[in-house]
């Protein structure tokens, strides 16, 4: 468990997934993100899946003492382990958006992954036009590495084929200034 000013990071709970739902049901969220808005038992199952898992943290509100859920990070590290690199990912509900707590959510995570993962770098990849999302990078001070062209796709079009998007990719170091 991570605890920040604002905010307190933990592991999944199975009974997370009324939270999860609220934010993973609305067309809105998949804007920038593969998927699409999930049912109830689709959320109960994420909820339950999350927490097993170490690869993913809730971000609940220090100060609510029901700890609700008002968005996640996803933290996994990349194939070849001797690069000691992992990515990063995050939603956040959109009633918590624009209070900066996307910015103390992964910056506390990156303290934790320097500090106790003994990570080199960490990377995060976004949609050229989502600023919302390469503002929270920026401020926890990643660097913009490049633009991928047409590196993913999220959904087909009407005759089976990808719809290609293009990806900013960033990273932090773990001797970049912080």
């Amino acid at each position: 468990m991570l605890v920040t000013d604002l905010l307190v990071i933990r592991p999944f709970h199975e009974t997370d997934y009324s939270d999860l739902y609220e934010y993973l049901s609305i067309e809105e969220t998949y804007r920038f993100e593969p998927g699409n808005p999930v049912s109830m038992d689709e959320a109960k199952k994420y909820a339950l899946e999350r927490s097993n898992s170490i690869n993913w943290w809730a971000v609940t509100l220090k100060s609510d003492i029901k700890h609700k859920l008002i968005g996640h990070i996803s933290l996994f590290q990349t194939d070849l382990k001797v690069f000691r690199t992992w990515e990063i990912g995050y939603i956040f509900n959109p009633d918590y958006h624009n209070q900066g707590y996307a910015t103390e959510a992964c910056q506390a995570v990156f303290d934790h992954t320097f500090k106790e993962l003994n990570a080199h770098r960490i990377v995060a990849h976004c949609s050229p036009e989502n600023r919302a999302s390469w503002r929270v990078l920026e401020k926890c001070g990643m660097t913009r590495e490049g633009l991928l062209r047409k590196n993913t796709y999220f959904r087909i079009d009407d005759t089976g084929e990808p719809i290609w998007l293009d990806s900013f990719e960033y990273a932090i170091l773990a001797d970049d200034e912080r």
